[in-house]
């Protein structure tokens, strides 16, 4: 699973929608969570895809490196940090140009070789 998932975060990082989704199953569920509250939930390809190509263009450079891995009951767990710098102005005062880092965890189950769920869990 682990290269699995090296595929899928290579592709993040280089906001390759198409190779992103490529090491998914058509059903994937993806899910945020953000200081144990779910924020976010998509259900199937054309959700991701969505979110994915509307949301690439908030950073001019983000990327995602495994800290820590480890596989148990058929899932994979990865200690994640994320730097990202932010392409355009937010409302919430985030200047284009700004960076940020963050600290979190992701959870990966597969079904035959692709991708069928995953969670990632911030702050």
């Amino acid at each position: 699973m682990r290269a699995l998932v090296d595929r899928y975060l290579d592709a993040y990082n280089r906001m390759d929608v198409d190779a992103m989704l490529a090491t998914m199953q058509d059903e994937v569920v993806f899910e945020n969570y953000t200081g144990g509250v779910l924020a976010l939930r998509t259900m199937g390809i054309a959700e991701l895809r969505h979110l994915a190509e509307s949301s690439r263009h908030l950073f001019s450079m983000r990327r995602q490196t495994v800290t820590a891995w480890r596989e148990a009951d058929g899932c994979g767990y990865a200690g994640i940090r994320f730097e990202g710098t932010f392409a355009i102005d937010l409302p919430n005062g985030v200047r284009a140009g700004q960076s940020i880092v963050m600290e979190g965890r992701s959870e990966f189950r597969q079904h035959d070789g692709r991708l069928v769920y995953i969670a990632d869990h911030s702050g």
